[in-house]
């Protein structure tokens, strides 16, 4: 009795809920089978329907025969005697694929700038939409109510041109656009044909050397589009600064090709769709666009032309015609770059070289002051050609003042002029700059006429010299003509350090302490940037010659790492460290720097003595109060109470000439060729660096900010 009491429970729990679930599967089993029928009943009514239909049909959904669609609207899962079928004209012609290319006689053009060339986009597409006679509008995502105006643009093309800034980020004018359409796409409580209505077409400005971001925002909004049920009128085409990748050369020539592409569909609405598929399943045959399927990239496009899809007999050829030309070596320099750079005051040589007056070599000529290579090391600035064998660089710093608009790499993938090209055209291009001077009133004569023999060379007007494969070849050419050698690197290269033969002086800008303030200050390409740098410094540890740290101090970016600065220089052990205050270029798109991250020169100075107090073998040994730096010194330049940081450049030269007849066996050293640092230049003394020879020349107009 005892047993038998105990397990009469555990069988009635056990038994009685699993009763119930047999119970449910079998109701389950048999709804879902009478549900099925139903459903097959019900499209056996509607196809029979749609045969005795007296609105002409086309022969199948692919597009051929009548342009006139039968599009059931009311397809319920119950079986009816009688089904209504509408009729009407598809926006997706040829079956609904997806890709809409009904007439349209209106563009809405959105555009969401990094910088200033999405904004650019977006005014030629506006133009070049003018010229066809299309109704054109320009609306800046910054402040769009997309989530009010967007699913009413109906009976319009809307045109995105996007740009992707740094991490893959939005740029902050379109920051709330991407994340009011991220959030809608995935939010179940957004109907999710919340944009059904609308038609739309994305154009992506990316850099493919980022390529874990390239795009990432015009990608996202094209899904994002496509998700909400939005019908694409073109495929995403993903815009290449890259010159080397870039499907048609340079970004500029993707948009046109886009932009031509683009409004010839609305023109000429009959004209084959550019490669468009259905992006998810077909209904009824009618695209129901997926998530994310369907999005092209411009390499995706490389197989059409750009005046729409090429015939199946013709691909072969088309694929070894995008082969070609994707191994094809490119110039740097796209036309459009060249244009902006000459703008900007640069004098372009060749396919990726320059060469600039710098404002300092101005003064000189007038006699009105020299820069701070004149004070920290003796160079005389008005023989001084700065100038660049690569406009290339690997780092996009937030404090350029060339507002990153040459090109970016990570290794050289261009064609490439030779040195001796290079120089000749340099040196010609800066004196037809200097000859520009000649009856300016102020202009020296006796400086003019030096200015023809230039001495110095500032290797570090734009990008990374040091990217350039021969840049020894350069270095011996000036080295041959007497011009001193002032190269500056952004330690990104450390074989290319390993391998550089002697320069006068070898700069690495060390723009930060830590590697997470690297990062954002430097926003380098590499992802291995900080090893990268750090083994820069160790190689510059191993050069011998004369070896400096460049420090630009951006106020509420860098200033608060002293001892992690003091860290990096047992690392690298320069000669000197030169500490710049951060200068303030004027409003950039690229950067939010502001006058306010311009530091003072009292705290420049107030910098510099701290870190002094971290290094006990470095000292205060000049100022250049103009430019708001000061140079650190070590001490072994510091000989009976005297500052010996000036260059004695003959005997540099000497010791060039006899390094090179030797094969590199006739080492020498930073001190072999060191000349004393005057009264006037040294730190504490009241000339704060000018030059007592110059005439003090204060400033009425805007400021020139050009200058190495």
């Amino acid at each position: 009795m005892l047993g038998s009491s105990v397990e009469l429970p555990l069988v009635g729990n056990f038994f009685v809920p699993l009763l119930c679930l047999v119970v449910f599967f079998l109701y389950w089993t048999i709804k879902v089978n009478r549900d099925k029928r139903k459903d097959e009943i019900s499209e056996k009514s509607h196809a029979e329907n749609i045969l005795t239909d007296p609105v002409k049909v086309p022969k199948d959904f692919s597009g051929e025969g009548s342009k006139e669609i039968v599009e059931i609207k009311d397809v319920s899962p119950r079986p009816k005697k009688e089904t209504k079928v509408k009729t009407k004209k598809s926006c997706c012609k040829g079956g609904g694929d997806g890709c809409c290319s009904s007439e349209i006689r209106s563009i809405k053009i959105y555009y969401g700038a990094e910088g200033g060339k999405s904004q650019n986009f977006a005014e030629k597409l506006l133009h070049l939409a003018e010229e066809v006679k299309l109704n054109a509008e320009i609306i800046s995502l910054s402040d769009y109510e997309a989530e009010d105006k967007l699913p009413g643009e109906k009976d319009c093309c809307n045109a995105f041109i996007l740009s992707t800034g740094y991490e893959g980020l939005p740029p902050p004018s379109c920051l709330w656009f991407c994340k009011w359409l991220e959030e809608s796409s995935n939010d179940f409580r957004v109907e999710k044909g919340l944009l059904k209505d609308i038609k739309f077409a994305v154009f992506g400005l990316g850099n493919s050397f980022y390529k874990d971001h390239f795009n990432t925002v015009a990608k996202n909004v094209d899904k994002y589009l496509s998700k909400l049920q939005g019908k694409r009128l073109m495929k995403l085409f993903l815009g290449d600064e890259n010159v080397s990748q870039s499907l048609n050369g340079s970004i500029e020539r993707d948009f046109e090709f886009w932009a031509q592409d683009l409004l010839d569909l609305l023109v000429n609405p009959d004209r084959k769709k550019l490669g468009c598929k259905c992006t998810g399943k077909k209904e009824n045959g009618k695209c129901k666009n997926s998530e994310s399927e369907g999005t092209c990239s411009s390499d995706e496009e490389d197989y059409q032309s750009h005046n729409g899809v090429i015939d199946v007999e013709d691909l072969g050829k088309a694929m070894v015609r995008v082969e070609e030309q994707q191994n094809e070596t490119r110039d740097m320099v796209t036309p459009q770059l060249r244009d902006t750079l000459s703008k900007q005051g640069y004098r372009i040589v060749g396919s990726h070289s320059g060469v600039k007056l710098c404002r300092w070599t101005k003064a000189m000529l007038r006699g009105r002051g020299g820069c701070y290579k004149h004070t920290f090391y003796g160079i005389e600035s008005h023989r001084c050609m700065e100038t660049t064998p690569s406009l290339a660089c690997a780092n996009k710093c937030v404090f350029c003042w060339r507002h990153h608009s040459n090109p970016v790499g990570t290794e050289w993938r261009w064609n490439m002029d030779s040195p001796e090209f290079i120089l000749q055209e340099a040196l010609e291009n800066h004196y037809k700059m200097i000859n520009q001077f000649k009856g300016v009133p102020g202009v020296l004569p006796e400086k003019l006429d030096e200015g023809f023999k230039v001495r110095h060379c500032a290797l570090s007007l734009v990008g990374e010299p040091i990217m350039y494969p021969e840049i020894n070849a350069y270095l011996k050419l000036l080295h041959e003509k007497e011009i001193s050698s002032f190269l500056v690197t952004n330690a990104q290269f450390p074989e290319a350090i390993r391998n550089l033969i002697p320069v006068t002086q070898l700069y690495v800008s060390v723009d930060a302490s830590t590697k997470e303030s690297l990062k954002k200050i430097d926003r380098p390409l590499f992802k291995d940037f900080w090893e990268r740098f750090m083994e820069s410094l160790v190689a510059l540890a191993e050069k011998g010659q004369r070896t400096v740290y460049r420090l630009t101090l951006v106020k509420a970016w860098n200033v608060d790492e002293l001892k992690s600065y003091a860290d990096l220089v047992e690392i690298g052990k320069p000669d000197f460290i030169e500490i710049k205050g951060v200068t303030y270029c004027g409003t950039s798109k690229n950067s939010n720097l502001t006058m306010e991250n311009v530091p003072w020169h009292e705290e420049v100075v107030g910098f510099a003595k701290e870190l002094c107090n971290f290094l006990p073998n470095y000292g205060l040994a000049s100022e250049h109060e103009h430019s708001n730096c000061i140079l650190l010194a070590n001490k072994k330049f510091y000989i009976d109470e005297k500052w010996y940081t000036w260059i004695d450049y003959e005997k540099f030269h000497k010791l060039v000439q006899e390094y090179e007849a030797t094969n590199g066996t006739a080492n020498f050293t930073s001190m072999d060729y060191i000349a004393e640092t005057p009264q006037w230049a040294t730190f504490g003394s009241i000339e704060k660096g000018f030059d007592p020879k110059e005439t003090r020349w204060k400033r009425k107009t805007t400021k020139d900010i050009s200058g190495c």
